[in-house]
């Protein structure tokens, strides 16, 4: 009897991925949730489904005060997707696997301590999560701008659609429509409208800053501190604009 050789059917690869770390500074469910929901509601879709992972390191309490199903079930029902934990004690991170979330380990097999804070609203900012990393569809090839790379999208950046310059900045010569979402290193460059979200400095980098032609965004961020369209005062809507971070505020200028 012959054997017939099976197709192969997958295979495991290590991978590396950026992801929001929520750090819980109290650990009560009912506390955290409600606020949470609250300043993510101001900036609608921006989490929807993002894998978090919960810092447990500026944790006082015990294991057991810590109500992590409660707190799985909250998150999930803000459509925020947890996946995992970093840092605290060994007796809290076995209370935490046991509720299903693992602790988090980075390349090389040490625990993962780069937390991403989310820090809480202030009057023109607050924080933002670093990116994932998708593919581009209507990316051009890089440019140089400045000593720097650049992505180029030359084609409408659609509602759903995410694009993300990893180490770059990204150059978009048309209109990024609502629910549409630029993301980079560096600097953002809109030479169209930007009526969708727009993310500068993804890694922390606090000089960078956006421009478009046409300012009308539902979201801006730069270096982990966003503004939704609610809170950009008095930032001239429908014009040229810069945008640079001041501290932890934003400050809006002309182009030219």
């Amino acid at each position: 009897m012959s054997s017939q050789t099976l197709p192969e059917t997958f295979r495991l690869r290590a991978g590396n991925f950026n992801l929001l770390v929520l750090r819980l500074l109290d650990p009560r469910p009912e506390v955290v949730l409600p606020v949470l929901g609250d300043q993510f509601r101001r900036a609608p879709g921006f989490l929807r489904f993002a894998p978090i992972v919960i810092g447990l390191g500026d944790l006082m309490a015990a294991p057991e005060e810590v109500d992590f199903r409660g707190l799985i079930e909250g998150l999930r029902a803000l459509e925020i997707v947890p996946v995992g934990t970093t840092g605290g004690s060994p007796p809290m991170r076995q209370a935490a696997t046991a509720a299903g979330l693992p602790p988090l380990r980075a390349a090389g097999g040490r625990e993962a301590e780069q937390d991403v804070p989310l820090a809480a609203p202030s009057p023109a900012a607050s924080a933002a999560p670093e990116p994932p990393v998708p593919a581009p569809p209507a990316a051009a090839p890089a440019a140089v701008t400045g000593g720097r790379s650049a992505l180029v999208v030359t084609e409408p950046v659609r509602a759903g659609q995410r694009i993300y310059a990893e180490g770059a900045d990204i150059i978009v010569t048309a209109t990024v429509n609502p629910g549409g979402e630029v993301i980079a290193d560096g600097h953002v460059h809109v030479y169209g409208a930007l009526r969708g979200r727009a993310i500068a400095g993804a890694r922390n980098d606090a000089e960078a800053r956006i421009f478009a032609l046409n300012f009308d965004p539902e979201l801006i961020a730069i270096a982990g501190y966003y503004a939704v369209r609610e809170g950009l005062g008095e930032a001239p809507i429908g014009r040229p604009v810069q945008v640079r971070l001041e501290g932890e505020e934003m400050r809006f200028g002309p182009l030219g």
